[in-house]
Formats: structure tokens, C-alpha cells, sequence
């Protein structure tokens, strides 16, 4: 007699599981094209007070050194590069450019390593 189908569901534990490096920068392009989409209505916001009045800029201004808000202009940075660099390799990547496993880990690494290094330039820029 057939055993029945197992309909259990299975468990799967996220931080045991080992992507490449490549479903690494996959998946940072895609949470950092959300985190770019969610933050316009704040970033027109903020561009709108700015625009008001020069008191208005001054208290945007100010707004904008605290230190949460550097924070999260901190990520919004790394989102912005780290899209662009992503995006301009996955445009590569559809013009059959570095795609080969070698070329596409180099390139993931590349776009890692260069977002991180301009988002600490960049971030520099902004607490100093």
C-alpha cells in the first residue's frame, strides 16, 4: 500500500542557508529599490518645507543634523549608490557582459566592496 503524500511544511532556518554572493547584491538591489520608493513621500516632503520659506529651509536644515536623520540618510546613501552600481552590472549582465560564474562573482564583490567604499566617503562627507 502507497504511504500518503507528506503535506507537512517544511522548516526552513534563514540564517543557515548560504547564498553567493551574487543573491547577496540580487537581493540588496531589491530592498534598496524599496527603501528608495518608500522614502520619496518623506524626501518630497522635506523638499517641499525647504522651498516654503528660509525659515522653513532652516528648520529642515536643522532637522537634517540630527543624528537619527544622519542615520538614515547614512542608508538612504547606501541605497542610492548601491542600487546604481547593482543596476548598471544587472544591465551589463542583460548585454551578456561578465556572465560567467568568475565574471559574476567578481562583479557582485565589485559592487559590494565600491558601494560600501562610496557610502563611506560619502557618509564621511555628511558627519564631518
Amino acid at each position: 500500500m502507497m504511504s500518503p503524500k507528506q503535506t507537512r511544511p517544511v522548516y526552513l532556518n534563514l540564517l543557515k542557508i548560504r547564498l553567493p554572493v551574487t543573491g547577496v547584491t540580487s537581493i540588496a538591489h531589491r530592498v534598496s529599490g524599496a527603501l528608495l520608493f518608500l522614502s520619496l513621500p518623506l524626501l518630497i516632503y522635506g523638499l517641499d518645507l525647504s522651498v516654503q520659506s528660509s525659515e522653513e529651509f532652516a528648520n529642515v536644515a536643522n532637522w537634517l543634523q540630527q543624528p537619527l536623520a544622519k542615520v538614515v540618510l547614512l542608508i538612504w546613501i547606501w541605497s542610492l549608490v548601491h542600487h546604481l552600481l547593482a543596476g548598471i552590472r544587472f544591465l551589463l549582465i542583460d548585454l551578456d557582459v561578465g556572465v560567467s560564474r568568475d565574471a559574476a562573482r567578481q562583479t557582485a564583490w565589485w559592487v559590494n566592496f565600491a558601494a560600501l567604499g562610496l557610502v563611506l566617503v560619502l557618509g564621511g562627507a555628511l558627519f564631518l
